[in-house]
């Protein structure tokens, strides 16, 4: 059998986070997470014709995580482990970071309820993640951060600001290249199209709340994606208040179907 290498390493912004760096060395030299990662993107990919999920996809997950993390505490915003545990913002951003990179280890079982899956196959490689922390801070932080991937699912309530801020992450990788795979191989629904309609998503700081999402857009099919499924993810994330989302189109509107018919009724 061909030994499973893989030379993608997760990059995030640290900002001088030694939690991040000592979590993310012992990630990045994992065989055995990387193995995962791989099964994943086999099973959503070349199985089930979906879009990435692997690293690729967790790396722009926990990017943005940090992204709206970072805003929020500029902007006043307590994180609920400082809340309730009086830990630092800095655990606050190791819990988003593991919950982004293992929210969909459950899609090596099946998709269906994988979010489930995921809080088992994550428990134990959270633990061997946060081994350089003492016993407390480790249970805090998985239980924050299992809390978190439960949450990412659609019908998830986060109770955390960390949980809410990963589930809308997640919601937020809508970009066109996102749906590269399923679209150019002919699957076209109205998930592939609307995705293909997102030229990218700008998240920076608000005026009126802390935090703006713009979504510049070249056919209007692409408010599907914000309407039906950011709009999902956002509402019941418990930071909703937080948002501000504007979508537009950004120059001639493309056209991104010609004709479409229905293969089974």
């Amino acid at each position: 059998m061909e030994k499973t290498k893989s030379s993608f390493t997760i990059h995030v912004p640290l900002q001088n986070n030694k939690l991040l760096e000592k979590a993310l060395e012992f990630i990045n030299s994992s065989r055995e997470i990387k193995t995962l990662w791989k099964v994943v993107n086999t099973n959503a990919i070349d199985r089930l014709g979906m879009s990435d999920h692997g690293p690729v996809h967790y790396q722009i997950v926990a990017n943005i995580g940090l992204r709206l993390a970072r805003i929020l505490v500029k902007n006043k915003v307590k994180m609920s482990i400082t809340e309730n545990f009086k830990m630092s913002a800095e655990y606050a951003e190791l819990v988003i970071l593991l919950a982004s990179l293992f929210h969909d280890l459950g899609m090596t079982v099946d998709r269906d309820d994988h979010e489930q899956f995921s809080l088992f196959m994550a428990n134990n490689l959270i633990s061997k993640t946060l081994s350089f922390l003492p016993a407390e801070e480790r249970i805090i932080v998985t239980s924050e951060a299992l809390h978190a991937i439960i949450s990412h699912r659609r019908g998830g309530r986060p109770i955390t600001i960390e949980a809410g801020i990963v589930r809308v992450a997640d919601a937020l990788d809508m970009s066109k290249g996102r749906s590269r795979i399923p679209y150019e191989a002919g699957g076209v629904n109205i998930y592939s199209v609307s995705a293909a309609a997102i030229e990218n998503v700008e998240i920076i700081e608000g005026k009126d709340k802390p935090i703006q999402i713009e979504i510049p857009m070249n056919n209007s099919a692409g408010i599907f994606q914000v309407d039906e499924l950011l709009k999902s993810k956002l509402i019941g994330s418990g930071i909703e208040s937080y948002f501000e989302i504007k979508a537009y189109i950004k120059g001639a509107e493309k056209t991104l179907v010609k004709e479409f018919y229905l293969k089974k009724l």
